[in-house]
């Protein structure tokens, strides 16, 4: 079994609907759900539906064998609780190098030191990569600095190389991304151009008879405004 930390939306809130229909699948429940009337979608979305809709704090790792899942459950909730809610101004829809994902305006800073305090701070419950998952990941023709960053922290897109995102699709073909990104313009319209709080951390899990990730467990960050003393 991996872990994973992620944000993801509250259940019910109106992100999380947009997003679990758009990928046909409820992380949440664990069950299917219908996707939009596009032509092609289920190709396309049957990838990053196996993950959940999210945005990547701690990568996909299997846990330390010294260490226990109620142990990772308290280091996430200590996490939370040291991190304020980070408020980004507005989402936009981008392709990613060749997939779409929403991405935020504004509030990178914020959204890095979220992601470095979860990647360097919950490596203790990391087991080492193996050189199979390794040989993966290079399959994608790392730069330098990625390759090291997957040798000692076993993902390459973390710290300095970290893109705060919420993937939508596979890597499109040029024939596709005209039409799925006009397709996914007019889904998640009501969110595109809207302020978005990131205000927890959700540890996903999955098995190896499954082969998908579902929520185990949310943690609320902090509000700053609730440790304000009253003069």
């Amino acid at each position: 079994m991996r872990h994973a930390v992620y944000y993801a939306p509250a259940a019910g809130s109106l992100l999380h609907r947009l997003g679990s229909s758009w990928l046909g699948r409820d992380a949440v429940s664990g069950e299917s759900v219908s996707q939009p009337p596009v032509e092609g979608l289920r190709d396309v979305t049957q990838e990053p539906a196996r993950y959940g809709f999210h945005a990547t704090l701690k990568a996909p790792f299997v846990l330390n064998q010294d260490m226990k899942r109620i142990e990772l459950g308290d280091a996430v909730a200590l996490v939370a609780a040291q991190m304020d809610v980070v408020t980004i101004p507005k989402i936009a829809l981008r392709e990613i190098d060749g997939f779409l994902a929403l991405v935020p305006e504004g509030a990178e800073s914020e959204l890095s030191a979220l992601e470095q305090l979860c990647v360097c701070g919950l490596d203790s419950f990391r087991a080492p990569a193996s050189e199979a998952e390794i040989a993966l990941r290079r399959n994608a023709r790392l730069n330098p600095r990625q390759d090291e960053l997957l040798l000692r922290w076993g993902y390459p897109y973390v710290l300095d190389e970290f893109r705060f995102h919420m993937t939508l699709t596979r890597k499109l073909l040029n024939e596709e991304r005209r039409h799925f990104l006009h397709a996914a313009t007019e889904h998640f319209a009501p969110a595109i151009g809207a302020p978005l709080e990131i205000d927890a951390l959700t540890i996903f899990a999955d098995s190896p008879f499954l082969q998908k990730f579902e929520v185990e467990e949310r943690f609320l960050l902090r509000r700053a405004d609730r440790l304000k003393v009253a003069s």
